[in-house]
């Protein structure tokens, strides 16, 4: 099909898989569609609404493609139109997947589309429901006048009877996109901190398929998809990035310890002139020759014995940091840096010893949300999520703040320094601050 393209806008199909709440299906249902029109030789795109680093993994597998956050506040209204913009005019779909609940977060999924005028798919799971759908799916629909909308879509249905019922609560029959049924095939496993993102790559492709052959089935795969199409205005500006990392090689931990990076904060870095470099710790692999070091935030409290073992790191870490260069740490990576990690059945382990302080993983949510950290050179934008707490007897050099001005927890996530080490729990957006970035990683202001 193609996107038609002028000077000012792209026009291509767009759809936002968006739900009442968390839980309901949104992965499945944004990957099974996605993955339905890539295996018809479309081109697709996928997006993520708000911070998230595990479902992109599903939504990636289902297209081949990089998946992109789109955050009207981190990233910014024109860093989402210039994607947007650059994904119309290249692909014959872009699907969208929500967060939250439609209307939860500020900003909201619900914002998103109506900013960019996306229709909505609403996912409900119906598994435990009939009539009630009705009133849910009437009430998504028409609690934001003007919201641009596709219909709904009842998942984990029991039975045909069962799927007509819901049709038949209906309001409007249009709204009806069909339902999927209860199936272990493409369920989707989980843990603390959402979706499973490490199964074999073969697993997990067989799984999106399922769900798209179960989808193709539904009256959503058969409307044609010029009736979602969408006109994305070109960004109002472009402008490049500073050359504020030319010349100096960036060493990324990159493994399932440190896994949750960003494919943006990969383009910033080499946008700035950075030359990066890789290195897995779980695989007992050396740390590259380096300028600077950033270490992601991951899961290494799953994997402390190999951490423990990761001798080769550990050592090249310590040297480069006796050496007076820059190691910026993000959650997982600093919870790795610290002296000890205590798992959720307060089995102590040892970490790296290159920051002083414990952490200590907990059951219940110790922070989430939108973050911002004000630094010398600039305010960085990005988000917290995790569930582990940390004491250091480090001073705090700087703390996180919420959006609105307000704080989370006790002022904010703290920020610490330590020789050439800056760790906190915060996850930075790289591009919404070049300036702060090269500062943290020894670059030119």
């Amino acid at each position: 099909m193609g996107a038609a393209i002028n000077e000012l806008s792209a026009r291509c199909p767009a759809l936002l898989v968006a739900a009442p709440a968390s839980g309901q299906g949104k992965t499945t249902v944004a990957a099974a569609l996605a993955r339905l029109h890539t295996r018809a030789g479309r081109r697709v795109r996928a997006f993520k609404v708000g911070p998230d680093f595990l479902d992109p993994y599903w939504l990636e597998a289902a297209t081949g493609a990089p998946v992109h956050a789109l955050d009207l506040w981190m990233v910014g209204e024109q860093g989402c139109a210039a994607m947007l913009h650059a994904a119309a005019q290249e692909n014959d779909l872009i699907v969208i997947e929500g967060a939250m609940g439609l209307f939860d977060g500020q900003p909201s999924a619900a914002d998103l589309a109506e900013r960019f005028g996306v229709p909505v798919v609403a996912v409900v799971d119906a598994g435990k429901m009939a009539g009630t759908f009705g009133a849910l799916a009437y009430g998504l629909r028409h609690y934001r006048p003007g919201l641009p909308w596709a219909g709904v879509l009842a998942n984990q249905v029991a039975s045909l009877r069962h799927g007509d019922m819901l049709k038949a609560g209906l309001r409007d029959a249009d709204d009806w996109l069909g339902s999927l049924p209860r199936s272990a095939d493409w369920a989707l496993r989980e843990r603390h901190l959402g979706l499973s993102a490490d199964l074999p790559a073969s697993e997990a492709l067989a799984r999106i398929d399922a769900a798209a052959d179960a989808l193709a089935a539904t009256p959503l795969a058969a409307l044609p998809l010029e009736r979602w199409a969408v006109d994305f205005p070109a960004p109002a500006s472009t402008s490049e990035l500073p050359a504020l990392l030319a010349g100096r090689r960036v060493a990324i931990a990159r493994d399932a310890s440190f896994a949750f990076v960003y494919q943006a904060n990969l383009d910033t870095l080499r946008g700035m002139g950075a030359e990066l470099s890789f290195f897995s710790p779980l695989a007992g692999e050396a740390l590259p020759d380096c300028d600077a070091v950033w270490l992601p935030g991951g899961y290494p409290e799953l994997y402390p014995r190999q951490l423990a073992e990761a001798t080769a790191s550990r050592e090249g870490l310590a040297a480069h940091i006796a050496a007076g260069k820059p190691v910026w740490a993000e959650c997982g990576g600093m919870m790795a840096l610290m002296d000890e990690i205590c798992d959720m059945e307060g089995r102590s382990h040892p970490g790296w010893g290159l920051l002083p302080g414990v952490t200590r993983m907990q059951r219940r949510l110790a922070a989430l949300g939108p973050q911002q950290l004000a630094l010398p050179a600039g305010t960085l934008r990005g988000h917290t999520f995790h569930y582990s707490t940390a004491a250091s007897p480090l001073p705090v050099v700087a703390r996180t703040a919420r959006p609105d001005g307000g704080s989370a927890g006790q002022g904010g996530e703290a920020v610490y320094a330590h020789e050439g080490v800056m760790a906190s729990y915060f996850h930075a957006w790289f591009a919404s601050c070049p300036e702060a970035v090269a500062a943290l990683l020894g670059g030119r202001a």
